[in-house]
């Protein structure tokens, strides 16, 4: 099963194929780009133009880096560390060396030494990839698992004890229902206790959130109905466990039970190219707020999707008048036939 431990921000060397390794890349050399324009110009003025003609050199240089090591990457992360980083640093100096030698073949005179390019190609290199280990040590597995043990959305006590209640009812009139009720507690709460840095699933979490609400439609019957809308998805695409669950019992606790009349909690789970889109909406009642603990819920959420994706995942919301809606975007890469 796949785990945080094989994840972009808990590896010391950054997953180059991944947006955000590669925005803070990219903002990072150019802020040193103009940095370095800072010190060259003798007034503000000659800004512009002397950063735009320094990122006209590093800008073909930083593309083609990355996209090597975008390229190299599964093999870079096979070798030590510190075999791998010394292999990041030798391309980026090799890099800027060919770069400056073919420029200047093509424009002849005092462009200086591609030596010189090669060393200062290689600093910055360096200091990126410190950077990067720096920040892989702030999300060890150790630490990032402890965050997310203390992130993961808990099933509250006060559904514990509603469920109890519900399936007591049933046992004598009931007794086989009551029985598969009583199976699905138990596999509600095994999801809970499961270590927060394995991925499960996207067919296991579909099934753990038919399962609660299965539960939840023991004591609110009619009032609580249920849509599912899911699209042709890869269902063995691994993702953070108890990540639906908890969305719907917000969507039950804040939207359903509160109203009278009830409504419906809908759920559509469908790809778009590469990326999984996951939505959950329920009605809102007026005059009536949880919005603390909702808020709560979603803000763990957003963090624990952070640690598992970076900025590759995205968490919004859509709170209207009569509706709320929690949509998730998460990577999903088409396989290679």
């Amino acid at each position: 099963m796949t785990s945080i431990r094989h994840f972009p921000a808990t590896h010391p060397l950054p997953d180059w194929r991944n947006f955000g390794v590669m925005l803070r890349v990219l903002l990072g050399v150019n802020l040193l780009a103009l940095l370095a324009a800072l010190v060259q110009v003798p007034d503000l003025p000659a800004l512009p133009g002397r950063y735009v003609e320094l990122t006209a050199v590093v800008e073909p240089w930083l593309l083609i880096y990355l996209g090597l090591l975008s390229i190299l990457r599964n093999a870079l992360w096979r070798l030590p560390l510190r075999l791998g980083q010394g292999l990041v640093l030798a391309l980026a100096g090799g890099l800027a060396f060919g770069l400056h030698a073919y420029w200047q073949s093509l424009m002849p005179g005092d462009s200086g030494s591609p030596w010189r390019a090669a060393v200062l190609a290689t600093a910055i290199a360096a200091a990126l990839l410190g950077y990067f280990e720096l920040r892989s040590g702030a999300f060890s597995p150790a630490q990032a698992e402890a965050r997310l043990a203390a992130l993961n959305a808990r099933i509250r006590p006060h559904f514990l004890f509603n469920s109890l209640n519900a399936v007591l009812s049933l046992i004598r009139a009931r007794p086989q229902q009551a029985e598969e009720a009583l199976e699905s507690l138990s596999d509600l709460f095994r999801a809970a206790m499961r270590d927060p840095g394995e991925l499960v699933s996207l067919s296991d979490e579909i099934e753990l959130g038919k399962q609660y609400l299965d539960l939840e439609r023991l004591r609110l019957g009619e009032r609580l109905a249920v849509d599912w809308q899911i699209g042709i998805v890869p269902l063995d695409l691994p993702i953070p466990p108890l990540m639906l669950q908890p969305l719907l019992e917000n969507a039950v606790y804040h939207g359903i039970e509160p109203a009278p009349e009830g409504g419906t909690v809908r759920i559509a789970i469908a790809q778009r190219d590469e990326v999984l889109s996951i939505s959950i909406t329920n009605p809102t009642t007026a005059h009536y707020h949880r919005a603390a603990g909702n808020q709560i819920a979603v803000a763990n959420l957003r963090e624990r999707l952070a640690l598992y994706y970076d900025l590759e995942a995205r968490l919004e919301i859509n709170a209207g008048e009569q509706l709320y809606e929690v949509r998730i975007s998460l990577p999903c890469p088409k396989k290679i036939p």
